[in-house]
């Protein structure tokens, strides 16, 4: 498993890319309606790796994860959307919404099976 500062590294890199290529193809994807749609959710994606990033950052200083990473991170993700088409904030944030109930529950799944085997411990 990656430690918090490689998954740090790496997803900011990833953020930087992704971000860097949907501002080169930010004409293709507002050109027609699936595209704007996919454009939604590549800045989705960007909500989630700005996420990681966040939530390993603040592991590395010792500090504790909350709503205030989620929310700086949907909205940085959403300002993303907004150079693309208005449409895209609308799907970002329903993508983005889906992503962090899905994020919620593995993150959930896993701490029970961590807490289940310290229990057997």
């Amino acid at each position: 498993m990656a430690g918090s500062g490689s998954s740090m590294l790496y997803s900011f890199l990833l953020f930087t890319v992704i971000l860097s290529l949907q501002e080169m193809y930010r004409g293709k994807l507002a050109s027609s309606e699936l595209f704007t749609i996919l454009g939604g959710f590549i800045s989705s994606l960007l909500f989630l790796v700005l996420l990681t990033f966040i939530g390993n950052f603040q592991e590395t200083c010792g500090m504790r994860t909350g709503w205030g990473a989620v929310i700086l991170a949907e909205a940085v993700a959403l300002v993303a959307a907004s150079t693309v088409h208005r449409v895209c904030i609308t799907t970002c944030f329903l993508f983005s919404a889906a992503l962090l109930y899905e994020v919620n529950k593995i993150s959930a799944m896993v701490l029970a099976r961590s807490e289940s085997k310290t229990k057997r411990l």
